[in-house]
């Protein structure tokens, strides 16, 4: 007798195939394989394997005859699960933390080799920042947030960013290939961002990377300061509040927002329309 057969009508044995095809979606599965899986006969199990292929909710390859769920079954549960933009989900965090540290906070994204910053919450304090406003961009691996994104993109990824960007970075004159590579492995260990570089006199960070589902650096959340403001005895504090609200973001973003692969279209107004130097760093001096 069937198992999953007692259940009223046919919907929960989709949904049993459904979630056996999620647990061995990065291999594929046999339909002998699922069927022992959900309880269901073979030609039970088929039937509605190819049902969902029907709908386009599960793929078969045509070689193999291994069955996944299909990307469009991704796009549908994304859609439904968070229909907000990355920076919608962001914004109250960015206020929270703002109001919990009295310091300027940022959201930064990646977009290709850079770093943009999609929104901030301003603090009481006047500073610089690489971005400057909302709109900014800057080279990865320049600035707490662009490196800490950097040191958490997959390894193949990193390379090639670093083989790239390396030109770019050295025109700040303190970069080299050791040294970018150096911090890299620090931000790995720690976790976050966090050395002041100097770069921008009497200023100070610290960033910590948010990751999707699938552990890969989206975006950051940095904080801007005075370098005075951010001592020692504080920097365990600013760490642990920020590295708390990314592990809650993570899992909430939506892998298909359009604000990850084009995050400066997203931006609307005058605001995404800065005039960036060379080296990636906003051409006026902005209160952040």
């Amino acid at each position: 007798m069937e198992a999953a057969s007692t259940a009223t009508g046919g919907v929960p044995r989709v949904f049993a195939v459904i979630r056996a095809l999620s647990a061995v979606q990065a291999e594929g599965g046999r339909v002998t394989q699922l069927a022992r899986a959900v309880g269901l006969t073979q030609g039970t199990t088929h039937r509605l394997l190819q049902s969902l292929v029907a709908e386009g909710m599960v793929e078969q390859d045509e070689r193999s005859k291994l069955y996944r769920l299909s990307m469009d079954f991704f796009a549908l549960a994304a859609k439904a699960g968070n229909p907000g933009d990355l920076r919608s989900l962001c914004r109250p965090v960015l206020l929270r933390l703002c109001a919990s540290l009295g310091d300027s906070i940022f959201l930064l994204v990646r977009s290709g080799f850079d770093a943009v910053c999609l929104d901030r919450s301003e603090g009481p304090f006047p500073i610089r920042s690489f971005t400057g406003d909302i709109g900014g961009r800057v080279a990865l691996g320049v600035g707490q947030g662009a490196l800490a994104i950097l040191a958490f993109l997959p390894e193949a990824e990193r390379e090639e960013v670093i083989r790239f960007n390396l030109s770019r970075v050295r025109e700040y004159g303190v970069f080299d290939e050791v040294y970018l590579r150096t911090e890299i492995e620090r931000v790995r260990q720690l976790g976050y961002a966090g050395r002041n570089t100097g770069l921008l006199e009497g200023m100070a960070g610290v960033a910590v990377p948010i990751c999707d589902r699938e552990g890969r650096a989206v975006a950051a959340l940095s904080v801007g300061t005075i370098a005075d403001r951010l001592s020692a005895d504080r920097m365990p504090t600013v760490v642990e509040l920020l590295k708390r609200e990314a592990a809650a973001i993570g899992p909430k973003i939506n892998p298909f927002d359009a604000t990850l692969r084009r995050p400066a279209q997203s931006l609307s107004g005058g605001s995404g329309e800065r005039q960036i130097n060379p080296v990636g760093m906003a051409t006026s001096t902005q209160r952040d």
